[in-house]
């Protein structure tokens, strides 16, 4: 269950400070005072700008530079995405019914707490809500579907969806008690990314409350960068939001993918379900 947990000085300074910038000591290489140049010298630090990164080959966002032939990506089709432990399916009156139960169980005030919906009052609202979700290009509802079980126990959305610069966004996630803290709902992510990335975007970004703790642990176990926080971004619920942002590029994802696929391999869980080796990105 989500709580409302106020970040501390420090997470919220980390949030605040995305950008890291290759810095020279130019005091240190007149001087050799540090010879040896993996430690951090201290001194005057300079900043290198963009252009010199790249003179470098330092690739910005660890993609591609030279984007002359970029043509943008196509929009994500409304189709399911098969995985070994769930399925995305686009979302449709045949999810409605476990659906429904899993937004109204037990926790769902914590569920939807940072959610732009509030939680369904019965039956009758949930399938006026799905009926109008469920024609929506963007954004583009999931249901994730138990793939042992064919129940759907949450959905979740892509959403904000830039196709000439390639950025789309995961959001609008709902997992119920049955994906919460289970490999399922790893997948579910896992799935979004692969699907996202094969089709050429460029980046993928997770967005939430900044004190949304919740969240924000789980964007950052998940492989998202953190990119700061947009003050006073959105009014939601009667209250003042505060945004923050983190974000997966093309680059990350080479090298998160085969660490998700590591993880995910059945031979990673032993006979209770549980992890033998945890997720680290």
């Amino acid at each position: 269950a989500m709580r409302a947990i106020c970040p501390s000085v420090s997470q919220k300074r980390s949030l605040m400070s995305p950008l890291r910038f290759q810095a020279v000591n130019h005091a240190a290489q007149r001087k050799s005072m540090h010879p040896d140049p993996r430690r951090p010298p201290r001194g005057v630090f300079t900043l290198r700008p963009r252009r010199a990164l790249l003179a470098a080959g330092i690739k910005d966002g660890g993609g591609r530079v030279d984007l002359a032939d970029w043509t943008g990506a196509p929009r994500p089709p409304r189709a399911a995405i098969a995985g070994r432990y769930v399925r995305l399916e686009p979302l449709g009156p045949d999810h409605a019914g476990t659906l429904y139960e899993a937004s109204t169980a037990p926790g769902q005030e914590d569920r939807f707490r940072w959610l732009f919906e509030t939680p369904p009052a019965d039956r009758a609202e949930f399938d006026a809500w799905l009926a109008q979700v469920a024609v929506s290009a963007d954004p583009l509802v999931f249901a994730v579907v138990d793939a042992a079980t064919g129940r759907a126990e949450g959905r979740q959305a892509l959403m904000r969806i830039d196709t000439a610069h390639g950025v789309i966004e995961i959001g609008g996630i709902m997992w119920g008690p049955a994906l919460q803290r289970t490999r399922m709902a790893t997948e579910a992510l896992y799935l979004t990314a692969r699907h996202v990335f094969d089709l050429g975007y460029r980046r993928l970004e997770w967005k939430c409350n900044a004190l949304n703790a919740p969240s924000i642990r789980a964007a950052t176990r998940f492989g998202f960068r953190p990119e700061g926080v947009f003050r006073q971004h959105m009014v939601v619920k009667g209250a003042s939001r505060d945004t923050a942002w983190f974000a997966m590029t093309d680059g990350d994802w080479a090298r998160l993918r085969p660490i998700y696929e590591a993880w995910l391999d059945p031979a990673n869980f032993d006979a209770a379900g549980s992890q033998r080796v945890p997720l680290e990105v």
